[in-house]
């Protein structure tokens, strides 16, 4: 006899008690009275006593009845307890989200994510780790990580690309420099500056460098590097300006160390995307990570200034 059958055989004595009347609790549970009279007879058969007193109009419910009845009850309050553990148990999210991500999507923007995603999901975890972007393709590609975070991001036939946000480029200064004070720059403004710039074979810095082309500037490179970090350093310090995503610049900026600059005419934007293996099937922590990162911008950190 399967369980589901043994809790319906439970609640049809239950019924019959109630109503203390075979045939309408034969109806409230969709068998017919002779079946129902059956079920009885099996179950005094078995239990070497009588249930119901047949000989009463209505029928009442005998001493060994009532004790039936009660251990009825219990049990099926009893599975309606435990069904509704089990469906908490599987609403919960848990398990580890490996995360690849670009330097620049920055410590302090993910750190607030993981803080959130905890909030939210104590018994799930984040690994995230840190990495050129041709190594996050391949970290999603191979499986290593269930999601990557990168800019410039391309769709081939092994990474499907969902946009995450578009981050406005700005001129990045020292505070001693002679453009610090200004509300905003002129393209041609930057022309023979010393110029702090990624590395060529990456995608911002071929951007960059069609930015700069299309407004017939020219620069005096004077470094480069293959991320914003040793950038933001050595702008800080004087060794030229350079052009960067705004958001990145936020810590720089409350310390004094950066100046952003609005270019004008602003027609530069860093995309910023999510990747992930084609036909990636995620399990619940990896898709609430998703969700997650996918909600409109401020939504998770008003709640973090908040709490």
């Amino acid at each position: 006899m399967n369980v589901t059958m043994e809790f319906e055989r439970l609640k049809l004595f239950i019924d019959i008690a109630h109503s203390k009347s075979v045939s309408r609790g034969a109806s409230e549970n969709g068998i017919s009275q002779s079946a129902a009279s059956q079920h009885l007879q099996d179950l005094e058969r078995q239990l070497g006593t009588e249930l119901l007193d047949r000989s009463s109009r209505p029928l009442e419910v005998t001493g060994a009845g009532k004790l039936y009845l009660e251990m009825c009850r219990e049990m099926l309050r009893s599975r309606d307890e435990f069904q509704l553990a089990l469906e908490k148990l599987k609403s919960e999210v848990e398990g580890t989200v490996r995360v690849a991500s670009i330097y620049s999507v920055g410590l302090s923007e993910m750190s607030q994510l993981e803080e959130e995603f905890s909030r939210r999901y104590p018994q799930a975890h984040l690994e995230v780790e840190y990495l050129r972007p041709e190594k996050v393709y391949e970290a999603v590609v191979t499986d290593r990580a269930d999601l990557g975070l990168m800019s410039y991001p391309e769709s081939n036939k092994d990474v499907t690309v969902l946009p995450w946000r578009e981050e406005e480029m700005v001129v990045a200064a020292s505070p001693y420099h002679p453009l610090a004070g200004n509300s905003e720059v002129q393209p041609e403004d930057l022309e023979g500056m010393d110029f702090v710039a990624f590395d060529e074979d990456l995608p911002i810095r071929k951007d960059i460098d069609r930015f700069l082309r299309e407004h017939h500037v020219h620069v005096n490179v004077t470094l480069h590097y293959d991320n914003l970090q040793m950038i933001k350093e050595a702008v800080a310090h004087g060794k030229g300006v350079s052009i960067m995503p705004a958001r990145i610049m936020e810590q720089e900026i409350q310390q004094g160390r950066l100046v952003p600059i609005p270019i004008a005419r602003l027609e530069l934007y860093r995309p910023v995307g999510i990747v992930h293996r084609k036909k990636k099937r995620f399990h619940r922590a990896g898709q609430a990570f998703l969700d997650l990162l996918r909600e409109p911008p401020g939504a998770w950190t008003a709640v973090l200034t908040e709490t």
